[in-house]
């Protein structure tokens, strides 16, 4: 069993290993439940971690004027045309 100290405010902070076991972070909403003198935290919906190849497509740039090409990012081909 773990102790915490509830701050001025009414705030208690759930230690780190119960909130990665339970896929808690910031966002996740609780339950509060009271019951015969105790009070139970349940997580209404835990939040799925997001990965990197997850978040893939999310944000999509609208098409203006011509395709690019790579050669159109290429930095040294940029900073030629700059110092002429």
């Amino acid at each position: 069993m773990t102790t915490v100290t509830m701050s001025s405010k009414g705030q208690v902070v759930l230690p780190a290993a119960i909130r990665r076991r339970l896929g808690l972070m910031a966002g996740s909403q609780l339950d509060i439940i009271e019951e015969q003198g105790e009070v139970r935290l349940v997580p209404t919906h835990p939040i799925t971690p997001a990965t990197v190849v997850s978040c893939a497509g999310m944000v999509t740039a609208p098409l203006s004027g011509k395709p690019r090409r790579l050669a159109d990012f290429d930095a040294v081909t940029l900073t030629a045309c700059e110092n002429k």
